[in-house]
């Protein structure tokens, strides 16, 4: 197995324990697929859609939805939030940077903090304006690096092992230079609007201990750090809570977050 594709497997397995967080996504997904300006009979793609949120709530709008996402458990959480809610939604277990679709087929690509976590953003952004029709509609949130979850991610970044494959940082993708960039003349009409995740919590340590279970990259850290450098682990925790407490108020933490909303040329 080559870099890229251990990179991946990483990814998948790390992703597995992710559900429990949609009680801070599930808010944060209306407001996308408002952003997007989803409405009924939209044939829409959710890029990385985790346990479905934003693709259930744009169904509920009467959109013809795919969802597709790496992990196969937060697929099949997404397929009984599905079921529940009582939408049809077409699943698809897959890669943002291969997604098994023609070319145009989508009225509208949205991804909820899921593309960004491609490690060769050219080539996520290529897949995801390939198969959008043109005049359709591209949208996602992501983190901005200078606020709570991406100066986290980016101490996450700092401590962490070095990886399979060298991504470049998640955060630039909270960067609206860098979303300009990657977008080009491919897109016109950019639009950008900011907004807020509050995230419930009694203490940054709380909050700590919570991601470590479920976040990905808080997972893969704590699992390489607590053999092989306890020390540097318990380093990591202080700067990570003391970020956090910057954010703490009234037992929430402010996440502000960037939308981007775009139209393909």
């Amino acid at each position: 197995m080559d870099a890229l594709a251990k990179f991946k497997e990483s990814q998948r397995q790390s992703w597995a324990s992710f559900a429990p967080l949609e009680v801070w996504t599930t808010p944060t997904a209306a407001r996308l697929v408002r952003h997007a300006r989803i409405a009924a009979g939209m044939r829409v793609l959710d890029v990385g859609c985790g346990t479905g949120v934003v693709a259930v709530t744009a169904a509920r709008r009467g959109a013809r939805v795919t969802g597709l996402d790496l992990t196969p458990e937060l697929l099949e959480h997404a397929k009984e939030n599905a079921r529940i809610a009582g939408v049809e939604i077409e699943w698809h277990l897959g890669d943002a940077e291969e997604l098994p679709f023609e070319d145009q087929r989508f009225d509208a690509v949205v991804s909820q903090f899921g593309h960004m976590f491609a490690p060769r953003p050219e080539v996520a952004t290529s897949e995801m304006l390939r198969v959008l029709r043109k005049g359709g509609t591209l949208a996602f949130s992501t983190w901005p690096p200078e606020l709570v979850n991406g100066r986290g991610m980016e101490l996450v970044r700092q401590y962490a092992p070095p990886p399979a494959f060298e991504a470049p940082p998640v955060t630039l993708w909270g960067d609206p230079a860098t979303i300009r960039q990657r977008l080009g003349d491919a897109v016109r009409e950019i639009v950008f609007d900011r907004a807020t995740m509050f995230m419930p919590a009694l203490s940054a340590r709380h909050q700590r201990e919570e991601r470590e279970r479920s976040s990905g990259p808080l997972r893969k850290l704590v699992e390489a750090l607590s053999a092989k450098d306890p020390e540097k682990l318990e380093g990591f925790r202080r700067a990570y809570e003391s970020i956090v407490e910057e954010y703490l108020e009234d037992n929430q933490i402010q996440a502000g977050y960037l939308m981007t909303r775009a139209v393909k040329a």
